[in-house]
């Protein structure tokens, strides 16, 4: 499913059509929710200038903001860091009628806090035997769980980091783990590779989004999750989402060439 037009401003003329459709189908989801009682929680993980910050931003943008959280924690203070690890995260699970999105999630002990080593390796080996088993309780519990990595290609990490250094409007995104997100590539991918293989699992999968085009990420990832979600008036001729960009992990992906290197 091509999102692209021959012009440029056709292509973008064209996104801004398909996503417009798109947040009135996450407005009527959002009725059902609320009518309904339901609890969703969205976990939005990937690389350092994924475009986690876009995909949230754009789902968001007409919701009702009483009823929907952007959750997006800082470093854990020395109190916390005394604490069980998923404590601070349960205090911002979604309650009766509530979408909440998690812009990174506890998956940060398995990638940044591994990668950097702001947490021993037992505990990083731990985190991947608790997480499957934490998820099992909170899907028990009735809420709804979806899991979704951002993947980019080198290249495009390089030229987006730039640009947010230079971009007087993006530069509250730079941070130091920004800094030594390249220098540390090979370090993610393998941290990546054993989150999603660990800690993939049928009652909490993990799905992969191809994000080098912006554009067809934020398009394909709404249309996916409408698509699971049950409520009235689904327009589903809408919800048609590219394979190629929007795929649920198997292990066959580490080996095939679908996650970048």
């Amino acid at each position: 499913m091509a999102e692209a037009a021959s012009h440029p401003e056709h292509a973008e003329r064209g996104y801004r059509r398909k996503l417009r459709a798109l947040q009135i189908e996450l407005v009527k989801f959002q009725r059902h929710l609320i009518k309904r009682g339901g609890r969703i929680l969205v976990l939005i993980e990937g690389r350092d200038a994924a475009g986690k910050d876009g995909v949230i931003k754009h789902m968001i943008e007409h919701l009702s903001p009483r009823d929907t959280r952007v959750v997006a924690l800082s470093a854990p203070t020395h109190q916390q860091q005394t604490e069980w690890y998923f404590q601070r995260y349960v205090a911002h699970l979604p309650a009766a009628g509530e979408f909440v999105l998690f812009n990174r999630s506890w998956y940060n002990r398995a990638g940044v806090e591994r990668v950097l080593e702001f947490c021993t390796e037992e505990q990083a080996k731990q985190f991947l035997v608790d997480a499957p088993i934490f998820e099992r309780m909170l899907v028990h519990s009735g809420l709804s769980l979806f899991k979704y990595y951002l993947d980019i290609e080198r290249a495009e990490q390089v030229k987006r980091l730039k640009e947010r250094r230079h971009d007087p409007l993006s530069q509250w995104k730079t941070s130091p783990v920004d800094m030594v997100a390249l220098k540390h590539w090979s370090d993610y991918s393998r941290a990546r590779d054993e989150m999603l293989l660990r800690t993939h699992s049928e009652h909490a999968p993990w799905y992969i989004v191809r994000a080098n085009d912006k554009h067809s990420a934020r398009l394909n990832l709404i249309r996916h999750l409408l698509a699971q979600l049950p409520y009235k008036g689904k327009d589903r001729k809408l919800l048609g989402f590219d394979p190629a960009i929007m795929f649920p992990f198997e292990e066959a992906r580490l080996r095939d060439g679908s996650l970048a290197r």
